[in-house]
């Protein structure tokens, strides 16, 4: 039978999923010693580690040339698509939040007010959750830039500690949602190999309440 395929999503989430794997006894000295390479076997051969960005992880597991996947919240609220989400990971903790100029009221006025984002649908979400009207400009790189230079009245963007806010004369308006790691799978490799995931999965669970 082929390998059971996983996509990570390269970086902290990576590190901390092979930190778990290793936690169920598994050998991750493959992907420790991974060099360039991107496909890698752990444990015994069983089990394949693909590394991909955050938003192709989905689509790897969307289009079922991987089983599983590990990826943020954030990444499926503002991507989407058809897949099940089997278990909070529990790492890779922050929120989501509306943050603007320290000191100035965001909530007043009548002026259509713009938000610079890099998660143009968690923000049209969450202000058409409060009925605001808003204009949405899409940023790619450091979006506490948007309100500084005068692009935009706020930003929609993940915060963990707070510190780049503050460093930058922002402040949290609102805390949108908590996000963090989870564990996803492809809806037929989660009929067709039903027993493996299960059994996967709920070791992966196990180990995470042992490490909280």
């Amino acid at each position: 039978m082929k390998p059971l395929r996983i996509a990570l999503t390269k970086g902290r989430l990576e590190e901390d999923t092979i930190s778990l794997l290793e936690t169920i006894g598994m050998n991750c000295d493959a992907v420790h010693n991974k060099g360039r390479k991107l496909i890698l076997p752990i444990g015994d051969g069983s089990i394949e580690v693909v590394l991909a960005k955050a938003a192709d992880v989905i689509t790897y597991v969307e289009h079922g040339v991987c089983d599983l996947g590990v990826v943020g919240k954030d990444t499926i609220m503002e991507h989407g698509g058809s897949f099940y989400e089997l278990l909070d990971l529990g790492f890779g903790r922050c929120r989501f939040a509306l943050a603007g100029p320290a000191g100035k009221k965001f909530f007043t006025g009548y002026q259509t007010k713009t938000i610079a984002s890099k998660y143009p649908n968690i923000a049209r979400a969450y202000f058409e959750s409060r009925a605001m009207d808003v204009q949405i400009i899409k940023i790619e790189g450091s979006v506490e830039l948007a309100p500084l230079l005068g692009l935009s009245d706020a930003i929609v963007d993940i915060v963990e500690t707070g510190n780049t806010l503050k460093e930058n004369g922002l402040a949290v308006i609102d805390t949108i949602c908590q996000i963090s790691a989870r564990l996803i799978a492809n809806e037929a490799s989660l009929k067709l190999r039903k027993k493996e995931i299960e059994t996967l999965a709920a070791r992966m669970e196990k180990a995470k309440e042992k490490q909280v």
